[in-house]
């Protein structure tokens, strides 16, 4: 007999990175929703199978989700989320529950406690687990116990999932029904698969200079990995590659950067003005240079190469949108709506793709167990 689609519906679904993770696990995912209105429209455009919802959270109700997902009170089988999660992040030196944005998921308890979905999933970044002393994690705990659901948690490496990316997310996961909680193991790494590299994402797409972007969309060459292929499979040609433009005083500094290098290879009378009396632990990652035979550092909402690594291995100039989104997993005909802040925005808000695949097989194999054992 064939295995009836799980459903589901994404909340905070930003471009849809775990929704798309998902669809190719097998899901159906019925709706996604979200404030911002550009990732709204790649969202439209890369899940025409679903229906999006706009606006503030708040202002959607549990049957707007109904009518959308074409599904009753208890039939929904996954409600995923990532509640905006910049109130939480390390980089948020002002981080904590002060922050209107750390009760977002306030909401989305609201909505499970409408939808009464078998299985949950929420992610966010790992600094949720200290955020205002512990307090946001002690209240969704809480919030799903209260709703009758059995919870767990981990920190997951998108990097041991084929994600060529440093990259932590903290995930729950949960379910009211009984079904045992399987969460993905591990497929890259010592003993397994080998960790995917920068060279794998992205040694394939155009060769572009400083504020060039690609001219007609064309592949310049075969795909060099199993990586590439994957990603270009269905894609008509590169899309979102385009390289920001920096300053001339930038572009000096990265004359001096080699593979793996950063502010301290740049001569002192070149760095800003503020950095020249930095000492040498500090600004770790800034004004970094990727490294072929590594993994890309966290892609954040901007690739500005004064906070991060990201400076092309070979080429001077910064990381484009498409090559963040290699590095996220991203397909290749996944094209991202907006202007190029908002694209950086959304691919750096996003689950990878292959993470939220092997969130979504993970969570069909605890369904299954429960089927067989029937």
């Amino acid at each position: 007999m064939k295995r009836r689609e799980m459903t589901a519906i994404d909340l905070f679904c930003g471009a849809g990175g775990l929704s798309e993770g998902l669809r190719q696990a097998g899901f159906d995912v019925r709706a996604g929703s979200d404030f911002n209105e550009a990732a709204g429209a790649t969202f439209e455009r890369t899940h025409r199978d679903a229906k999006f919802l706009g606006g503030p959270i708040q202002d959607l109700a549990v049957d707007d989700f109904l009518r959308a997902a074409r599904l009753r009170v208890g039939e929904l089988d996954v409600l995923t989320g990532g509640p905006p999660c910049q109130a939480y992040s390390v980089y948020n030196h002002k981080r904590g529950m002060g922050d209107a944005r750390s009760t977002l998921f306030r909401e989305y308890l609201r909505i499970v406690e409408g939808l009464m979905p078998r299985w949950v999933v929420m992610e966010n970044v790992t600094g949720i687990t200290s955020a205002g002393s512990g307090e946001a994690l002690r209240a969704i705990v809480e919030g799903f116990t209260n709703l009758g659901y059995r919870i767990e948690w981990r920190v997951l490496r998108a990097e041991e999932y084929g994600v060529p990316q440093e990259r932590r997310r903290f995930v729950f996961m949960g379910n009211r029904t009984g079904e045992p909680i399987v969460w993905p193991e591990p497929t890259h790494g010592p003993g397994l698969k080998p960790l995917i590299t920068v060279y794998d994402a992205i040694s394939d797409l155009p060769i572009l200079h400083n504020g060039e972007a690609s001219v007609g969309h064309d592949y310049t060459s075969e795909p060099r990995t199993e990586y590439q292929t994957e990603l270009r499979e269905g894609s008509t040609g590169v899309f979102n590659h385009a390289a920001p433009r920096l300053a001339n005083i930038n572009m000096q500094r990265m004359k001096h950067i080699p593979q793996g290098g950063s502010w301290r290879d740049v001569p002192v009378d070149l760095l800003p003005r503020g950095m020249q009396a930095a000492r040498r632990c500090d600004h770790t990652k800034r004004y970094g240079r990727l490294q072929w035979d590594r993994q890309s550092s966290t892609i954040l909402t901007k690739c500005d190469i004064h906070w991060g690594a990201y400076i092309h291995p070979e080429q001077n100039r910064s990381l484009t949108v498409r090559e963040a989104a290699r590095f996220q997993s991203f397909p290749d005909w996944f094209v991202f709506e907006g202007s190029q802040t908002d694209q950086f925005v959304q691919v750096g808000n996003a689950v990878p793709p292959i993470l939220g695949r092997q969130l979504g097989l993970a969570l069909q194999s605890g369904s299954e167990r429960v089927r067989k054992a029937a």
